[in-house]
Formats: C-alpha cells, structure tokens, sequence
C-alpha cells in the first residue's frame, strides 16, 4: 500500500511531513512563546500582537500539549505502542477542541479577523486530514510496530 521510501531504516512508517505542520498549527501558542522568548525585546509586543489579553494567552497554551507530547512520543513510539497507538485520538479530540475554541472566539468578537477565519479553515482541514488520512491511521496502528 505505501512505497518503500515510506519507511523508516527499522521498517516502520514514517510519519507524512503534513503531520508535523498540523502539530504545528495545534500548538502555535507554544511556538509564538518560543519565538517571542527567542526575540528578547521584540517578545512581549509580539505577544501583545496576537494575545492582548495574556489570560487568553495562557489558555491558548493548554491545547497545544498533546502536540508538544506528540512530538516527543514519536521517536519514542516503539518503546510505548499502546499509548501511541491512542495518541492520535488526542490529537483528533484536541483539534476539536482548537476548532471549537476559535468558533467561539468568532461568535464573541464583533468582527470576524482574518486570522481568525483562516485558522478555523486551518483547523477544519488538519482535523479532516487526521479523521481521514490513511497513511497517519496507519502510523497510529499496533501493526506498525
């Protein structure tokens, strides 16, 4: 079903490159805090920029953790098969989440932000893609390992 250029040297499937731009995308409060801690006096008008208010800034950080875990379980994902094996149903309950978030962010606001729709356009295809793509289904199955 996937080519041999799809496996990694210890036989299991690699994991698409899409992959790792949703966890991006789920966790960009985590990167945002990264690169405004990387960019010392720029970082707290970065912040500013996205988050005025840094209440909303600390809760945009909570749905970004399964990403974060995600990324340090999936060197690790022969050595823990069953939790990765559930991992992906995180992910998809977390998009959710996101995707939910940003609906209801849109429904307070008075003014739909562009950013604002094109990240809810973003999370409705990463949550599509991780519902239906069956290279990540098999990436998250017991029988890859």
């Amino acid at each position: 079903m996937f080519l041999p250029n799809d496996y990694d040297p210890h036989g299991r499937l690699k994991l698409p490159v899409f992959f790792w731009l949703v966890l991006l995308l789920q966790a960009r409060t985590w990167v945002l805090f990264v690169a405004a801690g990387a960019s010392r006096e720029q970082g707290e008008a970065l912040l500013r920029l996205f988050y005025p208010d840094s209440e909303m800034f600390w809760l945009g950080l909570l749905p970004g953790i399964p990403a974060v875990l995600a990324f340090l379980l999936s060197g690790r994902r022969g050595r823990w098969p069953t939790l990765w094996t559930a991992w992906r149903w995180v992910l998809i309950a977390a998009q959710l989440g996101l995707l939910i978030w940003q609906v209801a962010l849109a429904v307070s606001e008075v003014a739909l932000s562009g950013i604002t729709l094109a990240l809810m356009v973003l999370d409705v295809v990463a949550l599509v893609w991780l519902l239906t793509n069956p290279r990540v289904k098999a990436c998250f199955s017991p029988s890859d390992e």
